[in-house]
């Protein structure tokens, strides 16, 4: 979490003072649904390929409002990018750079919550080119989807039990249909969804079921 002391100093040390409503409190019950296709895991290398960051709000998820761009990266997406999310070199070649991207997105953003799965590495990725023009981080608070499960699923779990807090089986143990993954739109309308669906659960005080074996072992977390 983002504390008061830390967003006091960003705002002070904003560069474009344009940019003040990134600070505003957050509407009642709303929140963006981030996700970013990149080509790989180093936030200090790798780029962004594409972002997309669908609304929620009072429960709903608004995929007809959503923000999507293709971004042209400064270098060509690798081979091994390329079998993840699938788009390839003339693909984001039509796209806009980053730098160009995000004046529009954080717009869109304003001052709302960004939720997803692994929400922070996102953020991470929009945060090198914020930085460029802001001169602070993005402070949005977060909610991050693999918490909420982890809190609901394994939250009481005795030491031992296998964790597996991967995508697919988060998706598959709440019930949420399977759109294809590594599809920027695709993944924030299922991290929505599967928001959505911990939240009710925590408000009701309900918990997922979770198999009795124990294994000493746990299993790989992520992705």
């Amino acid at each position: 979490m983002i504390d008061r002391v830390k967003r006091l100093f960003w705002r002070a040390a904003l560069a474009d003072h344009s940019y003040l409503f990134l600070f505003d409190p957050p509407p009642e019950d709303e929140a963006i649904s981030l996700d970013c296709e990149t080509t790989g895991l180093d936030t200090s290398t790798d780029e962004i390929l594409a972002v997309a960051a669908v609304p929620v709000v009072k429960g709903r998820i608004l995929t007809s409002q959503r923000f999507e761009a293709i971004v042209k990266p400064e270098v060509a997406p690798r081979a091994e990018s390329i079998k993840v999310h699938r788009l390839r070199a003339r693909d984001v070649e039509a796209g806009r750079p980053m730098r160009e991207v995000l004046p529009a997105l954080l717009r869109f953003i304003g001052s709302r919550p960004l939720l997803g799965y692994y929400i922070d590495f996102d953020v991470r990725m929009l945060d090198r080119y914020a930085k460029e023009l802001l001169q602070v981080h993005l402070p949005n608070p977060r909610i991050e989807v693999s918490s909420l499960y982890y809190d609901r699923k394994y939250g009481k779990a005795p030491p031992g039990t296998t964790i597996d807090l991967r995508f697919a089986s988060m998706l598959a143990d709440l019930g949420i249909p399977a759109l294809e993954q590594h599809i920027a739109v695709n993944d924030a309308v299922m991290a929505a969804m599967a928001w959505l669906q911990l939240r009710d659960m925590a408000a009701r005080g309900e918990r997922l079921k979770r198999e009795r074996r124990r294994d000493a072992t746990a299993a790989p977390l992520g992705a």
